[in-house]
This record gives structure tokens, sequence and C-alpha cells, in this order.
């Protein structure tokens, strides 16, 4: 992908700026988990131990960080920890130290196109990352695929 970036006042615009691919994660489905799911302490701290445990870098299937949890297909096998043959196939998204600190509230969650072609919901991917720390799904917990929209006359 190619973006040209147009300065702010009357100057040339700037050269064109390559994107590197696979740099951003275009998702194919995104659902916002409502009311968001907030995990205590003890559950955050086992969910990102578990997803250590089963890092992409170790032969997992998993990506933590400080945004959230991705999900593969397996292990990076490329050249200096690339991602090789490993696609990406959803993400679940996270405010961490939210509400409180060591708390994580779950948001999102997404599916690539990859995941799509899987066979891959939002609903799969939040209940894999889940499983991870031995929580459960609680029903249809993943509801919308949008936001609801924010009332104009209300504060």
């Amino acid at each position: 992908m190619t973006v040209t970036a147009l300065p702010l006042s009357a100057q040339q615009a700037i050269a064109s700026i390559r994107l590197r691919p696979n740099a951003v994660a275009m998702p194919a489905l995104s659902s916002q988990v409502r009311p968001a799911m907030v995990l205590q302490e003890r559950d955050a701290r086992r969910l990102l131990e578990s997803a250590e445990r089963s890092d992409v870098s170790h032969g997992g299937h998993f990506a933590a960080g400080p945004a959230g949890i991705q999900v593969w297909t397996g292990p990076f096998d490329g050249p200096n920890g690339a991602h090789g043959t490993a696609q990406h196939l959803g993400s679940v998204d996270w405010s961490y130290d939210t509400p409180v600190r060591h708390y994580a509230t779950i948001y999102r969650a997404m599916v690539t196109a990859n995941g799509v072609a899987a066979g891959e919901t939002t609903a799969s991917i939040l209940g894999r990352v889940l499983a991870l720390a031995d929580l459960v799904l609680e029903g249809s917990r993943v509801q919308l695929p949008l936001p609801p929209a924010r009332d104009p006359f209300r504060r």
C-alpha cells in the first residue's frame, strides 16, 4: 500500500510513504464485547502467563502484548522471528490496568480474513483466548458488530 502525505501548510507534497505489508491486521469481522468483560487481577495475570507459555516464539499459537492477545495458526517460523508461514487469525483487545491496576477490560474481539477462511468467529477467537486461563465464554457475550449509537441529546 502506498500513501501520499500532504502537508498542512502551503509546502510541497511529501514523497509517498510505503507501509510494510502485514504490519497492520485488517479485520474482516469485529465485535464489541458488551458489556465489557472485566477480568480481576488474578484472572488477568493467569491469562497473560498462559499466553506467554503458549507464545508463537515458543511453539504456541498466541502473541500477547499490552493491548491484547493475537491468535495465530502456529508458531513463527520465519527468519529472525518473523511470522513466516503462520497466519494471523484474530485478536482480543483489552485495556490493561482498567478499571484499576492489574485488571484488564476486554472490549473487542476481531477476526482477520484468514480467520474467517479458517472458520473462526469473534466468539471462537474470544473463547480460545479465555480458555488460556480456564475462563469460559458466557452465552452470547459478543453481541454487536458495532458499538451502540450514542444519543446526541444526552451528555
